[in-house]
Protein backbone atom coordinates (compact mmCIF):
# COMPACT_ATOMS: atom_id res chain seq x y z
CA UNK A 1 0.00 0.00 0.00
CA UNK A 2 1.32 3.42 -0.88
CA UNK A 3 0.96 6.78 0.79
CA UNK A 4 0.07 8.50 -2.49
CA UNK A 5 -3.57 7.38 -2.54
CA UNK A 6 -5.59 10.38 -3.73
CA UNK A 7 -9.21 10.87 -2.75
CA UNK A 8 -11.92 11.63 -5.30
CA UNK A 9 -12.14 15.29 -4.32
CA UNK A 10 -8.55 15.90 -5.39
CA UNK A 11 -9.05 13.99 -8.63
CA UNK A 12 -12.32 15.82 -9.37
CA UNK A 13 -10.61 19.17 -8.74
CA UNK A 14 -7.75 18.26 -11.08
CA UNK A 15 -10.15 16.91 -13.72
CA UNK A 16 -12.25 20.08 -13.42
CA UNK A 17 -9.08 21.98 -14.23
CA UNK A 18 -8.72 19.96 -17.44
CA UNK A 19 -6.46 17.13 -16.29
CA UNK A 20 -7.15 14.16 -18.55
CA UNK A 21 -4.93 12.01 -16.32
CA UNK A 22 -7.07 12.72 -13.26
CA UNK A 23 -10.24 11.98 -15.21
CA UNK A 24 -8.66 8.76 -16.49
CA UNK A 25 -7.99 7.71 -12.87
CA UNK A 26 -11.63 8.39 -11.97
CA UNK A 27 -12.74 6.42 -15.02
CA UNK A 28 -10.60 3.43 -14.06
CA UNK A 29 -11.87 3.54 -10.49
CA UNK A 30 -15.56 3.64 -11.42
CA UNK A 31 -16.08 2.13 -14.87
CA UNK A 32 -17.01 -1.30 -13.48
CA UNK A 33 -19.54 -0.16 -10.88
CA UNK A 34 -21.12 2.22 -13.44
CA UNK A 35 -21.30 -0.63 -15.97
CA UNK A 36 -23.20 -2.83 -13.50
CA UNK A 37 -25.64 -0.02 -12.72
CA UNK A 38 -26.19 0.46 -16.46
CA UNK A 39 -26.57 -3.25 -17.13
CA UNK A 40 -29.11 -3.56 -14.32
CA UNK A 41 -31.18 -0.81 -15.91
CA UNK A 42 -30.99 -1.68 -19.61
CA UNK A 43 -30.52 -5.46 -19.38
CA UNK A 44 -28.25 -5.67 -22.42
CA UNK A 45 -24.44 -5.75 -22.42
CA UNK A 46 -24.01 -3.70 -25.60
CA UNK A 47 -26.48 -1.05 -24.50
CA UNK A 48 -24.87 -1.00 -21.04
CA UNK A 49 -21.47 -0.30 -22.62
CA UNK A 50 -23.01 2.55 -24.61
CA UNK A 51 -24.65 3.95 -21.48
CA UNK A 52 -21.31 3.81 -19.64
CA UNK A 53 -19.62 5.66 -22.49
CA UNK A 54 -22.38 8.30 -22.51
CA UNK A 55 -22.14 8.59 -18.72
CA UNK A 56 -18.44 9.38 -18.80
CA UNK A 57 -18.84 11.80 -21.72
CA UNK A 58 -21.45 13.70 -19.69
CA UNK A 59 -19.19 13.50 -16.63
CA UNK A 60 -16.27 15.00 -18.56
CA UNK A 61 -18.47 17.87 -19.74
CA UNK A 62 -20.05 18.55 -16.33
CA UNK A 63 -17.11 17.95 -14.01
CA UNK A 64 -15.85 21.56 -14.18
CA UNK A 65 -19.08 22.73 -12.49
CA UNK A 66 -19.43 19.76 -10.11
CA UNK A 67 -19.39 20.31 -6.35
CA UNK A 68 -18.60 16.91 -4.88
CA UNK A 69 -20.65 16.57 -1.69
CA UNK A 70 -19.24 13.30 -0.33
CA UNK A 71 -15.88 11.59 -0.51
CA UNK A 72 -16.84 9.44 -3.51
CA UNK A 73 -17.79 10.36 -7.07
CA UNK A 74 -19.75 7.11 -7.49
CA UNK A 75 -23.20 8.34 -6.31
CA UNK A 76 -23.10 11.22 -8.80
CA UNK A 77 -21.89 8.93 -11.59
CA UNK A 78 -24.67 6.44 -10.78
CA UNK A 79 -27.24 9.25 -11.08
CA UNK A 80 -25.81 10.36 -14.43
CA UNK A 81 -25.84 6.70 -15.51
CA UNK A 82 -29.52 6.34 -14.59
CA UNK A 83 -30.43 9.34 -16.73
CA UNK A 84 -28.39 8.00 -19.65
CA UNK A 85 -30.04 4.59 -19.28
CA UNK A 86 -33.48 6.21 -19.33
CA UNK A 87 -32.50 8.08 -22.49
CA UNK A 88 -31.37 4.82 -24.07
CA UNK A 89 -34.64 3.08 -23.17
CA UNK A 90 -36.69 6.00 -24.53
CA UNK A 91 -34.74 5.81 -27.79
CA UNK A 92 -35.47 2.07 -27.97
CA UNK A 93 -39.16 2.78 -27.51
CA UNK A 94 -39.16 5.44 -30.24
CA UNK A 95 -37.38 3.15 -32.67
CA UNK A 96 -39.40 0.08 -31.67
CA UNK A 97 -36.42 -2.08 -30.73
CA UNK A 98 -36.25 -4.05 -27.50
CA UNK A 99 -39.61 -2.61 -26.40
CA UNK A 100 -40.14 -5.51 -24.00
CA UNK A 101 -37.27 -4.27 -21.82
CA UNK A 102 -39.00 -0.93 -21.28
CA UNK A 103 -41.70 -2.64 -19.23
CA UNK A 104 -39.18 -3.24 -16.43
CA UNK A 105 -38.55 0.47 -15.96
CA UNK A 106 -41.28 2.14 -13.92
CA UNK A 107 -43.29 4.83 -15.67
CA UNK A 108 -43.12 7.10 -12.62
CA UNK A 109 -40.11 7.91 -10.52
CA UNK A 110 -40.34 6.39 -7.04
CA UNK A 111 -39.00 9.25 -4.94
CA UNK A 112 -39.19 7.29 -1.69
CA UNK A 113 -37.12 4.47 -3.17
CA UNK A 114 -34.55 6.98 -4.44
CA UNK A 115 -34.31 8.62 -1.02
CA UNK A 116 -33.89 5.24 0.70
CA UNK A 117 -31.29 4.24 -1.89
CA UNK A 118 -29.40 7.52 -1.40
CA UNK A 119 -29.48 7.01 2.38
CA UNK A 120 -28.21 3.45 1.93
CA UNK A 121 -25.38 4.64 -0.32
CA UNK A 122 -24.52 7.32 2.24
CA UNK A 123 -24.51 4.69 5.01
CA UNK A 124 -22.25 2.43 2.97
CA UNK A 125 -19.86 5.29 2.24
CA UNK A 126 -19.86 6.26 5.92
CA UNK A 127 -19.12 2.67 6.94
CA UNK A 128 -16.28 2.50 4.43
CA UNK A 129 -14.88 5.81 5.70
CA UNK A 130 -14.68 4.33 9.22
CA UNK A 131 -12.53 1.42 8.03
CA UNK A 132 -8.78 1.36 8.45
CA UNK A 133 -6.73 2.47 5.46
CA UNK A 134 -5.84 -1.13 4.57
CA UNK A 135 -9.46 -2.24 4.82
CA UNK A 136 -10.60 0.68 2.63
CA UNK A 137 -8.05 -0.33 0.00
CA UNK A 138 -9.13 -3.98 0.16
CA UNK A 139 -12.76 -2.89 -0.24
CA UNK A 140 -11.90 -0.55 -3.12
CA UNK A 141 -9.88 -3.17 -4.98
CA UNK A 142 -12.18 -6.15 -4.44
CA UNK A 143 -15.65 -4.58 -4.31
CA UNK A 144 -15.06 -1.51 -6.45
CA UNK A 145 -12.59 -2.66 -9.06
CA UNK A 146 -13.30 -6.38 -9.17
CA UNK A 147 -9.87 -7.62 -8.11
CA UNK A 148 -9.62 -11.24 -6.96
CA UNK A 149 -8.10 -12.09 -3.59
CA UNK A 150 -4.69 -12.95 -5.08
CA UNK A 151 -4.47 -9.79 -7.19
CA UNK A 152 -5.52 -7.56 -4.28
CA UNK A 153 -3.07 -9.32 -1.95
CA UNK A 154 -0.22 -8.84 -4.43
CA UNK A 155 -1.14 -5.19 -4.96
CA UNK A 156 -1.26 -4.48 -1.22
CA UNK A 157 1.64 -6.68 -0.14
CA UNK A 158 -0.43 -8.85 2.20
CA UNK A 159 -1.42 -12.51 2.15
CA UNK A 160 -4.32 -13.99 0.22
CA UNK A 161 -5.86 -15.13 3.52
CA UNK A 162 -5.61 -11.65 5.01
CA UNK A 163 -7.52 -10.18 2.07
CA UNK A 164 -10.17 -12.94 2.18
CA UNK A 165 -10.71 -12.68 5.95
CA UNK A 166 -10.66 -8.88 6.08
CA UNK A 167 -13.02 -8.60 3.12
CA UNK A 168 -15.50 -10.90 4.84
CA UNK A 169 -15.44 -8.72 7.97
CA UNK A 170 -15.61 -5.53 5.86
CA UNK A 171 -18.69 -6.78 4.01
CA UNK A 172 -20.39 -7.66 7.29
CA UNK A 173 -19.69 -4.20 8.75
CA UNK A 174 -20.77 -2.37 5.60
CA UNK A 175 -23.93 -4.51 5.30
CA UNK A 176 -24.79 -3.83 8.95
CA UNK A 177 -24.32 -0.09 8.43
CA UNK A 178 -26.49 -0.13 5.32
CA UNK A 179 -29.24 -2.16 6.98
CA UNK A 180 -29.54 0.43 9.74
CA UNK A 181 -30.83 2.94 7.16
CA UNK A 182 -33.52 0.69 5.69
CA UNK A 183 -37.07 1.53 6.64
CA UNK A 184 -39.17 -1.21 8.26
Amino acid sequence: MTDDVIDDRALVARAAGGSEGAFRELYRAYVRPVYWVAFGLVGDATDAEDVVQDTFVVAWKKIPSLRLEGASLLPWLATVCRFQAQNRLRARRRHGSHAQLDERIPAAVDVEAQVVEAETVAAILAAVERLSELDREIFRLCAGEGYGYEAAAASLGVSHGAVRNRLSRIRSRVRAGAMETETP
